[in-house]
């Protein structure tokens, strides 16, 4: 039966009136959740993961860690509903610590129906986790896929100047000592049911620290985005990219308007331009976190210019979200309001709401 089932939503289209007249669409979801934490329960003495074990501070256990897992799969197989009855055809993740439980993640019986395929690369993150892309193997088939480092310095003009006059081998050593080790982006190529499309997934640096000292880290990160968007328009003027993932800025954020060059409306966005189409949220007070009381979208979804051209022979962008429902929001106490997370008394979801948008091509 379930079998059954899977096949429909794989051949699943909609209907739009346009004009007095209606047409027929194919649709994908793309979606991205920050799944926080998401540690096994082993010891890894190659990452500080301590308190994600038995003994650690979280008190971790096989338990809690299947509990995790279940929780995350019953969202991913609800995300996009009830426009698209299938699961997202992408999920872009970050805070993982490893392959293997994503490979657990996908196993759940709420997910292992959709086939997923995974991407994913270990980063020099200083805590051990990673980002990755989930995909169904049904719709697409990737070509290439790389992770690409952010190389980011503290203090670096302070740095630079002390360089100047150091030997090459005495510099190096000081760049890697000074080093921001933070997520790799992971840049995927392949094709979505015969159309090419590239896509970014990213864990921007945090905001430890405050988030005016911090802020020139994540801008390296948008220069670094744009960066990998304007080669792969090089080779391809047409080139459809999605960039997704947790910023830790908002979408008015210098690392996003500036760096990215990211426009909030359509109107807006010039040729190879970014469209975000959550900064128009972020002004109506939407949020996937909170902190303090204060929300915010840093978990954002942007496209280029070539998915938002009104013809829709191929596949183009129709709208986005924020997937928020009931069932992973706090109800009580002092975080009420704020999205369920994982606490001493209970294993939640995430301090993070997921995000979407959807693609759609006219049949």
């Amino acid at each position: 039966m379930q079998i059954t089932i899977l096949r429909i939503f794989l051949i699943f289209f909609f209907s739009i009136t346009s004009f007095g007249q209606a047409k027929k669409y194919v649709i994908h979801t793309v979606a991205f959740y920050n799944f926080e934490n998401l540690f096994d329960t082993i010891d890894d003495v190659y990452t500080n993961d301590d308190e994600w074990t038995p003994l650690g501070s979280q008190n971790w256990t096989t338990e809690k860690y299947n509990q995790k897992l279940q929780n995350l799969s019953k969202v991913l197989s609800e995300i996009g509903k009830p426009e698209n009855p299938n699961a997202p055809v992408f999920v872009g993740a970050s805070e993982i610590e490893n392959r293997g439980v994503l490979e657990d993640l996908v196993k759940q019986p709420g997910l292992s129906p959709f086939d997923y395929g995974i991407i994913h690369f270990d980063s020099p993150d200083k805590r051990g986790i990673d980002v990755a892309l989930l995909y169904q193997k049904k719709f697409f088939k990737p070509t290439t896929f790389s992770n690409i480092p952010l190389y980011i310095l503290k203090n670096k003009e302070k740095e630079e100047e002390k360089n100047e006059e150091s030997p090459d081998e005495e510099t190096a050593i000081k760049k890697e000592n000074n080093r921001v080790f933070t997520r790799d982006q992971l840049l995927i190529t392949g094709f979505l049911e015969g159309e090419e499309i590239s896509i970014i997934v990213n864990h921007w640096p945090s905001r430890s620290g405050g988030e005016k000292a911090t802020s020139e880290y994540r801008e390296a990160a948008g220069k670094l985005n744009r960066k990998i968007m304007d080669s792969l328009q090089q080779i391809n003027p047409n080139a459809k990219v999605i960039t997704m993932g947790d910023l830790n800025d908002g979408p008015y954020n210098k690392s996003i308007k500036v760096a990215l060059g990211a426009k909030a409306k359509k109107a807006e966005v010039p040729e190879f331009g970014t469209y975000n189409p959550f900064e128009e949220m972020a002004k109506r007070g939407m949020g996937t976190t909170a902190f303090r009381d204060s929300w915010d979208i840093f978990d954002q979804i942007i496209i280029t210019e070539s998915l938002i051209k009104p013809d829709f022979s191929s596949f183009k962008f129709w709208k986005a979200g924020i997937f928020n429902k009931p069932y992973l929001i706090q109800n009580s106490g002092k975080y009420k309001g704020y999205p369920l997370r994982h606490s001493t008394n209970e294993v939640g979801f995430s301090d993070h709401f997921p995000v979407y948008i959807y693609l759609i091509k006219e049949m």
